[in-house]
């Protein structure tokens, strides 16, 4: 009786739960007509839309099924995540166009459009494209949730309308754009959330742990990697993009629970100078279609503040220097279930309900608009022939002789963005300079893609608007340190017919024979990797610091300081010659043969001027409070990107740890006031034994106040005084904030390339970023620091003159002695988003050849 009674109850609650949830039908316009062949949501996830957070299985079950009983369907799979999830791809259109899409897009192909000269009538005929992606930030649900919806309604309904629409309209939808933070996202809410509804803004479910699901698997923002393309969902997204060309494209995300809604355009003096007006203008179009839809229901939103379309690399502004209007969306989140803000009860449900409106929004406009939007893209494409003609200069030099993978990991990327690039057939002089072929490529600039070669190469400084939502400078070849020269004749310069692509496979076909030693050059971007891998296995390896000359196979070879050297009489491990052959081909790298240890010039191989190396025992520290950005960063370069082993702890266990396991710690920026004295103390104990410490922003001013740094920083209140704060009305109030940051720009330091942390470095000058205005103060004792702000520093984006001047000579990375320790620190990002190839070397210097250095501080 007592089980019954039970089940009666529970049965009840169930049924009153499902009452409160909206049914689909909810989300859409009241008089749709709907195909009931076609199945619900909630027959494939057993719940209604927004009565419980979907995971992504779930999500992927459900387009699945949607594809299997709609021939108006498709499904994609683009790839794997690092978490081996699909990253999907759904296609929407008429079962004939669906038929015929490989043949579509390749009529759209950006280089066949260009060669046919974008011919009118073929544009006129062809479908419009909308792409709609949702939630690239996996903690902003509602996107993915209002995707399910959106995509029942176009496969559902059976209207004539509807018919028509799809008929002439190609409709793609990435239903999540980062499926591993979704996940873990839904996993900390389903955890926290209670059985009865909370709205209370302080509960757990709204406070996520380190790492949020805002980011990727190795945490990292994919919706600012569209440009830099440093991230594998990143990578394969763009492929099918330029596939399908979109002429619009809807970026659907969630931001504070005391907003409302917002739609572009944004503030316009914030556009990027190379989006058209004519961009402009037709987001203005499309915002009176989504103006229209919430007056309708009486919700709150606004537009033309807060948001920029400058940066390009996220994707409501990619596809702006791509021929297409990106679209840029924001809910105010519940980021869980339900949540009190300012404009009153934020639930998942009315998030969902938003986004689905604005989705229908952009396809009705844009489909109201089609042959505004098709003459815009063909427009947008013709015109880059004659704004090429008008530049005083016909395209881009490129040249990097030590490091072919930097530079093919350069070339690839342009390749990637559909930039052709064409090597060298003959030698070239520029600028008293030989320009060898094999290391130079050319860009020309009257290509398809003028706009994104400008975006890519831009060294711009002066802007109408100094305030930026993200970063002001980007550019490319300094980020990837590639030399990089304009060039206004090309008489003279002769060039492959066919543009560069990426090579198979990049190896090297070494050999290992018996011999005294082996040396391989430290300027390859992937010799750190070589180094540890071999390490890792047991073989032994010196660094040279000074510089020394050989007889290879009969020729002169010079070897810079830096060069790793592998004796063969210290080799105590078994096959280590073969590991070493298997090691050095797998990563690309010639390793030379030494037949003696008498060098022609220099030191000789036994001098103690070759130093033996450790391998690193590396200990980052993470935790609430401090940068998942950066940390991904360091994570993404050392494990990832040369597999160096890395133990990740949060720095409030930090007391709780053997420190004597580790030979390295790093601390990227953050707030690390709640490390203990007692901790600090301990941890000034090892770096004192003989521990490394590297330290990154603010956490390098941490180390200062705790004096294991020995360097002094300038003060807020200096930074303050550099401004004249007189006659100035509240209305000037945002552009004061503005010029006392550095939003994101680039640098040019002055290294130390006699510094064994700077092993590796041909060229003293080093394009480096930054976003912040922490500056250190030049050490007056010499050797300490490695590089410093060169005269005039500043090279690419926004940064007040009053800043670059004080940052002018200061210095970017110091490092001395700590007792039998060291501690390395800069003011620099220096491997910011995954592709900042030019400095992040100076993180693997820090762990390979902190010991080769010794400046004790006086």
């Amino acid at each position: 009786m007592l089980l019954i009674r039970i089940l009666i109850i529970s049965f009840t609650l169930l049924c009153a739960t499902l009452l409160s949830a909206m049914p689909v039908q909810d989300y859409l316009p009241k008089s749709s007509q709907l195909n009931s062949a076609i199945p619900l949501p909630s027959s494939s996830l057993g719940f209604e839309i927004g009565q419980r957070h979907v995971r992504y299985d779930q999500l992927k079950s459900y387009f699945h099924l949607l594809a299997e009983s709609s021939e108006r369907v498709n499904i994609t799979s683009m790839g794997k995540t690092a978490q081996h999830r699909d990253q999907l791809l759904v296609t929407i259109s008429s079962p004939k166009n669906l038929a015929n899409l490989t043949k579509i897009l390749s009529e759209r192909d950006l280089l066949s459009a260009q060669k046919n000269q974008l011919k009118k009538q073929k544009s006129a005929d062809a479908p419009l494209v909308i792409w709609l992606g949702y939630s690239v930030h996996g903690d902003e649900i509602s996107g993915a949730n209002a995707a399910m919806v959106v995509a029942y309604y176009l496969a559902a309904n059976n209207e004539e309308k509807m018919t028509e629409l799809l008929a002439n309209t190609v409709i793609v939808l990435e239903p999540s754009m980062n499926p591993d933070g979704m996940d873990r996202f839904v996993n900390w809410v389903s955890t926290y959330r209670n059985s009865t509804d909370n709205n209370d803004a302080n509960h757990m479910e709204h406070h996520q742990g380190w790492i949020s699901g805002r980011t990727n698997h190795f945490w990292f923002d994919l919706n600012r990697d569209w440009l830099l393309l440093s991230q594998q969902e990143s990578q394969q997204r763009l492929k099918y993009f330029h596939q399908y060309q979109p002429h619009v494209i809807g970026d659907f995300h969630e931001m504070s629970h005391n907003s409302s809604y917002f739609f572009q355009p944004g503030i316009p003096s914030r556009t990027h100078p190379l989006t058209p007006k004519r961009n402009i203008e037709l987001t203005k179009i499309l915002a009176t279609f989504h103006a229209a839809a919430f007056d309708k229901q009486q919700r709150l939103y606004y537009s033309e503040e807060n948001f920029d379309d400058f940066y390009y690399g996220k994707g409501s502004t990619y596809p702006d220097v791509n021929g297409s209007i990106g679209l840029l969306f924001e809910q105010a989140s519940a980021r869980g279930m339900q949540q009190q803000g300012l404009n009153g009860l934020v639930t998942l449900e009315f998030g969902i309900k938003n986004h689905v409106t604005t989705s229908l929004s952009t396809i009705n406009g844009a489909w109201q608009n089609r042959q505004q939007l098709k003459q815009y893209r063909s427009d947008f494409y013709r015109q880059s022939t004659k704004l090429a003609k008008k530049e005083n200069f016909s395209g881009y030099l490129l040249h990097e002789d030590k490091d072919t993978y930097r530079l093919n990991a350069f070339l690839d990327k342009l390749a990637q963005h559909k930039i052709n690039v064409y090597p060298l057939s003959a030698d070239f002089e520029f600028q008293d300079k030989k320009y060898p072929k094999g290391s130079s490529y050319y860009v020309p600039l009257a290509q398809a893609q003028f706009r994104l070669i400008q975006a890519l190469f831009n060294q711009q400084k002066d802007f109408e608007d100094n305030t930026f939502y993200d970063v002001s400078g980007w550019t490319m070849p300094l980020a990837m340190n590639i030399e990089s020269k304009k060039v206004k004749r090309t008489r003279g310069l002769k060039l492959a017919k066919q543009a560069w692509s990426k090579p198979t496979i990049d190896t090297a076909s070494n050999t290992i024979e018996p011999a005294y030693a082996y040396v391989f050059e430290w300027h390859h971007f992937l010799a750190p990797k070589l180094l540890n891998n071999l390490l890792a296995q047991q073989v032994k390896a010196k660094v040279a610091t000074k510089p020394f000359t050989s007889l290879i196979n009969g020729n002169r070879k010079h070897f810079a300081a830096g060069s790793i050297v592998i004796p063969a009489g210290i080799q105590q491990s078994k096959n280590w010659q073969a590991n070493l052959q298997s090691a050095s081909n797998d990563v690309g790298i010639i390793v030379h043969h030494i037949n003696t240890g008498l060098t022609i010039k220099g030191v000789d191989i036994g001098s103690s001027s070759f130093k033996l190396i450790n391998q690193a025992k590396t200990l980052l520290l993470g935790g609430a409070g401090i940068s998942q950005y950066e940390a991904g960063q360091i994570r993404f370069y050392l494990d990832e990107t040369l597999n160096i082993p890395l133990s990740i702890i949060d720095h409030s266990k930090l007391g709780r740890v053997d420190l004597s396991r580790y030979s390295h710690i790093i601390l990227v920026d953050g707030n690390y006031k709640h490390v203990t004295e007692e901790t600090a103390e301990q941890l000034t104990q090892w770096v004192k034994r003989g521990g490394v410490i590297i330290g990154q922003k603010r956490a390098a001013l941490w180390l200062a106040k705790q004096e294991i740094l020995r360097t002094r920083f300038v003060k807020k209140e200096e930074i303050n005084d550099l401004f004249d704060h007189d006659n100035l009305s509240y209305q000037d109030k945002e552009s004061l904030a503005s010029r006392k940051r550095i939003a994101g720009a680039i640098f040019q330091v002055e290294l130390d390339t006699s510094h064994p942390l700077a092993y590796g470095y041909q060229q003293k000058l080093l394009p480096v970023f930054r976003n912040s205005n922490l500056i250190m103060e030049h050490p007056q004792q010499p050797f300490v620091t490695v590089a410093r702000y060169t005269p005039k520093p500043l090279l690419s984006g926004y940064t007040d003159k009053n800043l670059v001047n004080r940052l002018a000579h200061n210095a970017a990375i110091v490092a001395h002695n700590v007792g039998k320790g060291r501690v390395i620190a800069t003011t620099e990002v220096l491997a910011f988003r995954g592709y900042w190839y030019g400095s992040a070397k100076l993180l693997a210097n820090s762990l390979f050849f902190s010991k080769v250095f010794s400046t004790p501080y006086k």
